[in-house]
């Protein structure tokens, strides 16, 4: 079977494009840093309801080290990469005067810093993947690159950043191994129902998104799976925002 490594796939997005690829036949390495027991959930319910093999690895993202563990045991395991889902990150809803420049330097290290970690431990692996529509790279950015955001401009700043190195690699490891991004809108995780209250997000519904919902963790596990297979695309960022904002 095909492989692919999810980064903070316990829950929410990650969780969601873990199991849409575990549902469309791939073996899934689910990579938590501290929620062990929503992680192994994860892992039960791919192996309960499909075909495919399902690990949990556990992995501080922002720890170089931790990285090339995960990237190991995931090959040690099913003896291959294929697919790479950059989704880990880290948020903070603070505004400049509160925000430390260690805060602003956690974010930026674990978002963009450990994106391009676990790309990097990948790449030898990606490399030697057989699998027919080309081994690609996944990274998760936002549509706070686009728009910014006086609330977190860390988390916006890491996020362009992410743009940047899915561009970047596009560019470095054509032709052998594609590099996209998803920027995701107003999605229902739990990041957002702490921070989101159920005004705002009706006025989100009936004012800023025309199709008229926030989006579902399974639409960027949709988009995703695209992304996974499209074999003529490369270096793009794929805005999945429900029409909130068109380019």
């Amino acid at each position: 079977m095909p492989t692919a490594l999810v980064t903070g796939a316990s829950r929410g997005i990650g969780r969601a494009i873990a199991r849409r690829f575990a549902a469309d036949g791939y073996d899934v390495a689910v990579n938590y840093r501290s929620s062990e027991a929503a992680a192994l959930e994860v892992v039960d319910s791919i192996e309960d309801e499909t075909d495919g093999a399902a690990i949990a690895v556990q992995a501080d993202i922002g720890d170089d080290d931790a990285v090339e563990a995960c990237v190991e045991t995931t090959v040690d395991a099913f003896g291959s990469l294929d697919h790479v889902v950059n989704n880990a990150g880290i948020n903070q809803h603070r505004y400049t005067p509160d925000l430390s420049p260690d805060d602003f330097r956690r974010v930026m290290n674990v978002n963009v810093a450990g994106t391009f970690a676990v790309t990097k431990a990948a790449l030898p692996h990606l490399e030697e993947s057989t699998v027919a529509e080309c081994p690609s790279v996944i990274n998760l950015s936002s549509r706070l690159a686009h728009a910014g955001a006086d609330y977190e401009p860390h988390y916006a700043s890491s996020k362009v950043g992410i743009i940047g190195l899915t561009k970047s690699h596009a560019l470095e490891f054509g032709p052998t191994i594609r590099v996209n991004a998803i920027a995701p809108g107003y999605i229902e995780t739990d990041m957002t129902d702490a921070t989101t209250s159920e005004e705002e997000k009706e006025q989100k519904r009936q004012e800023v998104i025309p199709v008229g919902r926030l989006g579902k963790p399974e639409d960027i596990g949709q988009a995703a799976a695209y992304l996974r297979d499209a074999s003529f695309v490369t270096g793009e960022t794929l805005n999945v925002n429900g029409g909130q904002r068109m380019q």
